[in-house]
């Protein structure tokens, strides 16, 4: 009898188990976005002159779980000994430390700074900006006996580990990274005969990707937000080389629900502005008429609102933050074109979009006030950045804003509104300044380490610089910790912004021609620039399928075009 009940015990057991539905708490579990790929460390950057030894152990294979018995010496660090680590690329993530099994049972205790430049890694808290603000990089744990710690997330490329213990050796085993990103496939690309061009995509393709978290933020270790003016570049990027991804909606749909109509997006007039614009470029690509109508009620009610803040004159008078970029946020006089512009432009495509919307009404009322705001002519600045907006919006002549562009190269630009200054040289027709001030200004970046586009960037600052991924040298600046300013000052700027990623979609669309004429890009036009490149050639994203075009300069200058298009899309004119 007793072995029956026995029996019957185990076979319950087992069906609670075995094809049977999951515990109730996964009933309501949702499922992350995220995917995690483990990341092995490239090189050893630098070590304390004393107290490390097998430091390069770390770069050999490993298994990823602590075992009894290790394959190789475990790197220990001596008290006050310390270790820098390069992982090859910024990532957002964790790092995992593995330690083995030791004669004793001591918990010893580590310092970790993770950085997006070596200096950062060797700065203290409060030094020149270095801080913990959005996402804890500089942190000590205890460490246990025969075990895996997980520390972070943060954004980083690099991470120093001291042994902060003032009597027992710190030994790892394993130290790894875990990057957290969507696994999304790149469906758009892009090649040309300019290597550097080329790379400057990949870049800028790879910036934006690693902000696309839960929701679409600016920068993955400082600004871990959803701003939505910063948004814009990023959306442009995420169009042109991911097609339709949820994080895009998620985060205009959020911060939509968190913001009353009656107050500024993030609390910046503009933000709220590009909100608008936003959704039009995402209807024109991806053609959600459903996910159009959602976005009915705030939209006519962010529009009236807008309308109230043209003055008889025509002049805008926007009250909250008034922003545009950080280098123009001082000059009132620029805001203020900026911000013409830029109501000008929301007022048409908020008339655009309520027509689709059948809202014939608040259509009209955005097309009288943009043309009201049109009789307003904003005095000139001579900055660029608002230049290049009134050009967009059709208040200046390309052309003659042009030459204000050009003005001194590649100067007076910012990574945020720089995508603007290419747009309007694209509208005058000067494809090659556009090329050259990607080449330059962001290629700068590249040239002095950088795996990602940052917050912002002078070329003016790497006179005399050390490079990113290197101590810097004795007599040399430091070219995170030196420089910056507002509230990207030192250590404290942002060397993953998604904002700066904006040289991606406008290779994309530019170069390779591909602008959608009606939503869904159910219509496209295909007008390539080579400028002074001799081809280019690439994919670009569909709701119907990736486009795919080959651009080649011929002996006569004229371009053969080689396009070959997804079923239900057709080229016009």
């Amino acid at each position: 009898m007793r072995s029956i009940i026995v029996r019957i015990l185990l076979l319950t057991a087992l069906s609670l188990h075995v094809g049977a539905t999951p515990p109730a708490i996964l009933e309501n579990a949702k499922k992350s976005p995220l995917t995690s790929f483990v990341i092995e460390p490239k090189r050893v950057v630098w070590k304390s002159e004393q107290g490390v030894t097998h430091s390069e152990n770390l770069l050999k294979p490993h298994s990823g779980q602590a075992v009894l018995v290790e394959p190789v010496p475990p790197m220990v660090i001596k008290p006050g000994g310390a270790v820098v680590i390069d992982f090859g690329v910024e990532i957002t993530g964790s790092i995992e430390l593995f330690t083995p099994m030791t004669k004793g049972k001591d918990m010893p205790s580590v310092r970790i700074r993770f950085g997006e430049s070596v200096a950062e890694t060797m700065a203290e808290l409060g030094e020149r900006g270095a801080q913990n603000d959005h996402a804890l990089r500089d942190q000590v744990v205890k460490l246990p006996w025969l075990g895996k710690t997980t520390i972070c997330p943060s954004g980083f490329r690099f991470a120093r580990i001291d042994n902060v213990d003032p009597k027992i050796n710190v030994e790892l085993s394993q130290v790894r990274a875990i990057l957290t990103l969507r696994d999304v496939p790149y469906i758009g690309s892009f090649q040309c005969s300019d290597e550097r061009l080329n790379k400057i995509w990949q870049t800028g393709a790879y910036t934006v990707h690693l902000n696309m978290q839960e929701f679409l933020w600016d920068g993955i270790k400082r600004d871990r937000l959803v701003w939505l003016g910063d948004m814009h570049p990023e959306v442009s990027v995420i169009n042109s080389v991911f097609g339709n991804n949820p994080v895009v909606p998620a985060s205009l749909d959020m911060t939509r629900d968190v913001t009353p109509v009656t107050a500024w997006m993030n609390g910046i007039s503009s933000y709220s502005m590009w909100w608008i614009l936003i959704h039009e470029e995402w209807y024109q690509h991806h053609g959600n008429l459903n996910y159009l109508k959602e976005q009915k009620p705030y939209l006519t009610a962010l529009l009236k609102r807008l309308s109230t803040y043209v003055g008889p004159d025509g002049r805008e008078k926007l009250d909250g933050m008034r922003f545009l970029d950080w280098p123009t946020f001082d000059n009132k006089t620029a805001v203020h074109e900026g911000l013409q512009a830029m109501m000008t432009m929301t007022m048409e495509s908020g008339a655009r979009l309520c027509e689709i919307l059948g809202d014939k009404e608040t259509a009209k009322l955005c097309t009288d006030t943009a043309k009201l705001l049109r009789t307003h002519k904003p005095e000139a600045s001579g900055r660029k950045s608002p230049a290049a907006l009134l050009s967009l919006a059709g208040f200046r002549d390309a052309a003659d804003v042009a030459t204000v562009l050009k003005k001194d190269g590649p100067k007076d630009l910012s990574t945020f509104y720089g995508f603007y200054v290419l747009n309007a040289l694209a509208k005058s027709g000067d494809i090659d300044t556009g090329i050259d001030f990607i080449s330059q200004y962001w290629g700068g970046m590249i040239d002095f380490g950088a795996t990602t586009f940052w917050e912002d960037f002078d070329l003016a600052w790497t006179q005399n610089a050390g490079r990113i991924d290197e101590p810097v040298a004795p007599g040399k600046k430091d070219l995170h910790g030196d420089f910056g300013a507002h509230c990207y000052i030192g250590f404290r700027h942002s060397f993953c912004h998604g904002w700066a990623g904006g040289p991606t979609a406008w290779l994309s669309k530019n170069v390779l021609g591909v602008e959608p004429v009606a939503p869904g890009c159910a219509k496209v036009k295909i007008t390539p620039h080579l400028g002074r490149l001799t081809w280019a050639e690439g994919t670009y994203p569909t709701p119907k399928g990736a486009i795919q075009l080959r651009h080649e300069k011929q002996a006569d200058g004229t371009v053969k075009s080689t396009i070959k298009l997804p079923d239900g899309v057709t080229q016009v004119k």
